[in-house]
């Protein structure tokens, strides 16, 4: 029986089949800790016992039709998977976009026709369509746009590079002999779902968040004073001292000079 407050998800899209097995892999989890044992990110430990399923992001079987055979839950990523069977007879998961069904044809090539799960060079792609796992350099698999509900679109061609509009609506630029997949990342209700219960978090392995103002001053530099006090601070800051909300946290990266124009900030009207 669900909690009052828990979103019912539609999950009748899956096929009722067990995953498979040639693309399992499992792992002891480090809940959150790095090579030491010592905590690096806050927050996590303890959930369910997960099984990885091995995607292929890269898609390189260049030519050579596959058959969506299935369509799986992934416990680890937010959008479903696709279970796809190529004419030689191998199996590979990708991403499921929006409208594709079983009993499917996909295709990557070059250039070939805008149905979604297509995958295809960003230079062959028109001005408008949607596109998800996008490569940021040839022949490196797809890095950018992999989460639920998410696409980028393109806006423009220019010479030897495709303009693209990020998801976060960051306009960018990226090499045209890049692929790209066709369509929507499937599971777009995915932002909506409440869990309903503190349980539920705990099974997905995320364990509680308490605020730095109901700490004592050496756990958090927003933590003591008497009843509900404020930071008592210039600007918020982390437990560790350095500022927080509001700082940029991207690390500087060498594809900063395809970045035409950058996201919003929060609250900045356009």
């Amino acid at each position: 029986m669900l909690k009052k407050n828990t979103t019912k998800e539609d999950f009748s899209l899956l096929t009722k089949k067990a995953p498979e097995k040639s693309l399992l892999l499992s792992w002891s989890r480090k809940n959150g800790r790095g090579s030491d044992g010592r905590v690096t990110s806050r927050h996590r430990g303890g959930g369910v016992k997960k099984t990885y399923r091995m995607i292929d992001f890269s898609q390189d079987k260049l030519g050579m039709p596959a058959k969506v055979l299935a369509f799986e839950y992934d416990p680890y990523r937010t959008s479903f998977i696709a279970l796809l069977e190529y004419t030689d007879g191998e199996r590979r998961y990708v991403l499921a976009p929006q409208g594709l069904k079983v009993d499917d044809t996909i295709v990557y090539q070059e250039k070939t026709e805008l149905l979604p799960g297509n995958r295809l060079h960003l230079k062959n792609i028109p001005v408008g369509t949607q596109i998800y796992n996008i490569e940021v350099e040839p022949g490196r698999g797809g890095k950018m746009v992999r989460g639920a509900g998410t696409s980028a679109q393109v806006v423009a061609q220019e010479g030897r590079y495709a303009h693209l509009k990020m998801p976060s609506g960051e306009i960018r630029q990226i090499l045209g002999d890049c692929f790209a997949s066709v369509g929507t990342l499937s599971r777009g209700e995915h932002m909506y779902i409440k869990l309903g219960k503190a349980g539920a978090s705990r099974y997905r392995g995320k364990r509680p968040h308490v605020r730095g103002s109901a700490m004592n001053p050496p756990d958090h530099p927003h933590g003591g004073g008497n009843g509900r006090t404020p930071i008592g601070m210039a600007g918020p800051k982390t437990p560790w001292g350095k500022p927080a909300r509001g700082v940029k946290t991207r690390k500087r990266s060498w594809t900063n000079k395809y970045i035409i124009q950058r996201r919003q900030k929060h609250g900045q009207k356009s």
